[in-house]
């Protein structure tokens, strides 16, 4: 199948997964202002515009340009019964080829933490890609101590792989962080190593 790269829109039982739209700015900034505290461990270091209109329009742009590419999945999550901004989620680093693989990353705003959203958006996410997009492989990290964030990737399917040093620059510094990914066709049945 080939992605609609117009329109794109995943619907779930209690979420709506679409490109952010410039109407979004003052619920994007509002949120994760709100959220910082809650965010920022586990984040790059935000500039210093990055709450700014001009920042996110340009975030806007980037996103149409990735749909339209091929390149990326950038997509608000939002709560379908008070169209209220509760994070994002991105499928990042598409290549095709041999690989047809791609990188998910995700944030969700500190009000809507451990409600299920975030299982609920990676799932379907992860579907859509395998189903639409024909990828074969989603690859995720996050920090060894990130707990919430494994156990979401876990929760959804995600297989632990292994640790890449230094793999991002996470709050200034250099961190290593344990790899997942999900496979289409996944024969590995369930790994232990995520556990130590």
């Amino acid at each position: 199948m080939i992605l609609n790269r117009r329109r794109v829109r995943i619907d779930t039982e209690r979420l709506i997964l679409r490109p952010p739209v410039h109407s979004d700015f003052r619920s994007w900034a509002e949120l994760r202002s709100s959220s910082a505290d809650f965010l920022i461990p586990w984040e790059p270091v935000w500039a210093a515009t990055h709450l700014s209109r001009k920042s996110f329009t340009n975030r806007v742009y980037w996103a149409q340009r990735s749909i339209a590419g091929g390149s990326a999945l950038p997509l608000f999550i939002i709560r379908r019964h008070d169209d209220y901004l509760m994070g994002a989620i991105t499928l990042d680093n598409i290549r095709r080829g041999p690989s047809q693989a791609g990188t998910l990353g995700y944030w969700i705003g500190a009000p809507y933490a451990r409600q299920g959203y975030m299982r609920e958006a990676i799932e379907a996410v992860v579907h859509y890609a395998f189903q639409n997009m024909d990828l074969s492989r989603i690859e995720a990290a996050c920090l060894p101590e990130n707990v919430a964030s494994r156990g979401v990737l876990e929760k959804s399917g995600f297989k632990y792989e292994g640790v890449a040093q230094s793999y991002l620059q996470i709050n200034g510094r250099w961190r290593t962080h344990v790899l997942y990914s999900a496979l289409r066709h996944d024969r590995r049945g369930r790994t232990m190593a995520g556990q130590a």
